[in-house]
């Protein structure tokens, strides 16, 4: 059968990789036509846009971008009827997704939606579009399918596709990680500013400004794959140290990170690292986005999987230089390490056990299987 993917970031791409993974498991003479990036390339799937030119983040980015929005729409439409896919799957990245629902189920394609848009935040009115729109949807936070139920929808609850991802990875070894990066013996303190250069731009100058409060550990930096090494010196000077294609080597390896919000911050608990959530953006989409979100008390995906404050999250003016020393000074020391990492043991419980990917693919076969 063929399968048209459609993922926007990073984050969607490999969680995309691994379902594809599957799905050729169970469908031995699957093809793949996708948007995406490397690692659904490397999956087998034809590439036709990289998520790095569809990412544009927050309400005033969006706006000034729309045309570009509008003309990736018009081409993803035509592109689907042309390849005549037996099934659309669409992974997060809500404001293109849902728009391309409706049309393929009007064109008469299955449609497949895996991890959920994060409406239990805001715009809960997009419910109405995926009961109309979406034939099966695959969440993997454990609180959604009781949001959807709400309105009576039933969903998959498959769990949590970075434990997957997390109980393959070898026990990290900081000795010869630092030798392999050309770091220095002091411990690490790792830094995620986040995958789009906007994000970037605005934390990263903010995460550097107290590395010289902690003396004896060396700051390092996540490189995004779809940046260039000279976007980061730019902003932290020729000597700042990254390291690219190794994010989870490099947080295993940390006694601590700064993370920028978003699916960063929880896979920084799964790897056991204490952390400092970090959120600043244009003060024109936080004006907008603090009116519309209404349902959620917290930015962090621990946060908002415990329902409570396991992590700090610095927001906007509270993310700043004396505020992130105080932090990561508590989540450094006893008792808040111990406290979080505590939280952390919970946190997994609660996410359900590994298997997903296959999870969601044994779901889409079966559905395509018996409505074909």
């Amino acid at each position: 059968m063929k399968y048209y993917i459609i993922a926007g970031e990073a984050s969607g791409d490999l969680h995309a990789s691994n379902l594809m993974k599957e799905l050729k498991k169970k469908d031995p003479d699957a093809e793949f036509r996708v948007w995406g990036g490397e690692l659904m390339q490397q999956a087998g799937g034809t590439l036709v846009k990289h998520y790095r030119d569809l990412a544009f983040m927050g309400f005033a980015e969006v706006f000034m971008n729309l045309k570009t929005i509008l003309g990736n729409i018009k081409f993803c439409k035509k592109d689907i009827l042309q390849w005549a896919p037996d099934a659309v799957i669409l992974v997060d990245y809500p404001g293109f997704n849902l728009r391309i629902a409706e049309f393929v189920k009007n064109a008469g394609i299955r449609v497949y939606y895996y991890i959920s848009p994060q409406i239990w935040a805001w715009k809960t009115g997009r419910v109405n579009t995926i009961k109309k729109f979406v034939d099966r949807m695959f969440v993997i936070l454990p609180f959604e399918k009781d949001f959807y139920a709400r309105y009576n929808y039933e969903v998959d609850f498959v769990g949590h596709p970075l434990l997957d991802a997390m109980d393959t990875l070898p026990q990290p070894d900081a000795l010869k990680f630092r030798d392999e990066n050309q770091l220095d013996p002091r411990r690490i303190i790792a830094l995620l500013p986040g995958s789009r250069q906007q994000e970037i731009r605005i934390k990263l100058p903010l995460m550097l400004s107290v590395a010289q409060d902690f003396p004896d550990f060396q700051f390092v930096v996540a490189g995004a794959p779809s940046v260039e090494p000279s976007f980061y010196s730019k902003i932290g000077g020729e000597s700042l140290k990254i390291v690219f294609g190794k994010t989870y080597e490099l947080i295993g390896c940390a006694q601590a990170a700064l993370v920028t919000s978003g699916t960063a911050t929880l896979e920084t608990a799964l790897l056991n690292t204490p952390e400092v959530v970090c959120y600043k953006g244009s003060r024109i989409s936080y004006e907008i986005g603090k009116r519309v979100v209404k349902f959620v008390k917290f930015i962090s995906l621990v946060n908002l999987i415990m329902d409570r404050e396991v992590v700090t999250e610095l927001i906007q003016q509270q993310l700043n230089r004396k505020n992130l020393k105080t932090e990561l000074t508590k989540i450094l020391n006893e008792p808040k390490r111990s406290q979080i990492l505590n939280d952390y043991k919970r946190l997994r419980q609660k996410l359900g056990g590994p298997g997903a990917s296959e999870r969601t693919a044994a779901g889409i076969v079966e559905d395509l299987t018996n409505n074909r």
